[in-house]
């Protein structure tokens, strides 16, 4: 199959991108610093913010005037973990077939990472009326944790973006908002006992488990009453308890306890008032748990904490996004994305990339060339249009 030049470098840049293992439990700092190297070769300024670690790092670059407010491509360098799939390739080592490139990463969200670096020098050599921003973020898939130091970097710096294309996998249609994901850890600190004495102990699983109870009632009656967004597939926010861990032995009442759960809100929800509601219970069990023992306790953890987006349907960059890909058709995506914090940072943001969330993180993912052909179009207008006028204020 032959290509357009811009398509096979497309191409090229996505093969290199998927070689580097950046799951998110590892360092992204080769691909970043890859792609550092590539942009500074064009002549474009680049500016890294780092973790705390300094193990990963967010990159920021722009084509044209650095002050002035410029239009975003935004994606995440991390992946999710390919242990225990069952893959036909190697995941690291991109695999082209059928029209397809396969490997970890290539949808979610290395095409769309690969197809802004291709269209590089065509902004380059253009009379741009406003800057294009490349923005690259680390541990989106742990939390959107990455974009928050970006978005302090830029702060710090000076730098206000107009407006924002976060490209997850969309299959180029333009979306306005996602829900937002709050996930929390509980640990539950009872008083251990011989099982025989259990009436004289504080069992840790059975106040772990009123409380799980409890998540559940509040899904329950959030699903009955809302709110409700019908544009979402599931058009209410959710609750549930994904993990847990206690006890030692079945003949011991447990000491300790720990789960993990979710809260997907809708834009117009509130996960405070949820955790609130959840915390306002523990202490209530907390005063049961302490006629046993003054040592008993239950403590909440954020872990992570995920925005929701809500752009109106009128605001001008949705309106710019259905004019490049070219119709009307507007939606939600029930996943969380860096778009929630960016827009809630004052950055208006719409989610639309290549390919299909439904082939994203699992075994043998895969983005259609053609996907990519129709992203580079969707550049390559935005490139155009930028030619002509400033096109968000």
């Amino acid at each position: 199959m032959t290509y357009t030049p811009t398509v096979q470098k497309t191409i090229e840049l996505l093969q290199t991108l998927v070689g580097f293992d950046t799951t998110s439990r590892e360092s992204n700092l080769g691909l970043i610093e890859y792609v550092r190297d590539h942009l500074q070769a064009l002549g474009i300024p680049v500016r890294l913010s780092y973790d705390a670690e300094k193990r990963k790092a967010n990159l920021f670059a722009t084509v044209g005037d650095p002050k002035a407010r410029g239009i975003v491509l935004c994606g995440h360098t991390d992946v999710v973990p390919v242990d225990g799939q069952a893959w036909n390739t190697d995941p690291f080592k991109a695999h082209i077939a059928d029209g397809k490139i396969y490997g970890r990463g290539a949808v979610d969200m290395k095409g769309y990472i690969a197809a802004s670096l291709a269209m590089l020098p065509a902004f380059i050599n253009s009379d741009l009326k406003q800057p294009l921003n490349i923005g690259l973020t680390y541990d989106e898939e742990v939390g959107c944790i990455g974009v928050q130091t970006l978005i302090r970097d830029l702060a710090e710096a000076g730098i206000h973006p107009a407006g924002c294309f976060v490209g997850e996998p969309t299959g180029m249609q333009v979306m306005t908002g996602h829900k937002g994901m709050r996930v929390t850890r509980c640990r539950v600190r009872g008083l251990e006992a011989h099982s025989s004495m259990a009436p004289e102990a504080v069992s840790a699983i059975e106040y772990a488990a009123r409380l799980i109870e409890k998540i559940r009632t509040m899904a329950l009656q959030i699903q009955k009453d809302g709110p409700f967004d019908p544009m979402f597939k599931i058009a209410h926010g959710t609750m549930q308890t994904g993990v847990i861990h206690g006890g030692t032995a079945p003949n011991i009442v447990a000491k300790d306890c720990e789960f993990i759960f979710d809260c997907r809100t809708l834009p117009q929800g509130n996960s405070d008032a949820l955790i609130q509601q959840i915390q306002e219970h523990a202490e209530m069990l907390k005063v049961e748990m302490r006629k046993f023992s003054a040592d008993a306790d239950i403590s909440f953890e954020t872990i992570s904490n995920s925005a929701p987006l809500a752009t109106p349907e009128d605001a001008p960059i949705t309106y710019l996004g259905t004019s490049l890909v070219k119709n009307n058709l507007l939606g939600r995506v029930s996943f969380a994305t860096d778009a929630g914090w960016l827009h809630k940072a004052g950055i208006p943001c719409v989610v639309v990339g290549p390919g299909d969330i439904a082939v994203a993180h699992k075994p043998n993912e895969y983005i259609e060339i053609s996907q990519l052909e129709q992203c580079l179009g969707f550049m390559d207008r935005l490139r155009d249009r930028m030619t002509q006028e400033v096109l968000l204020k």
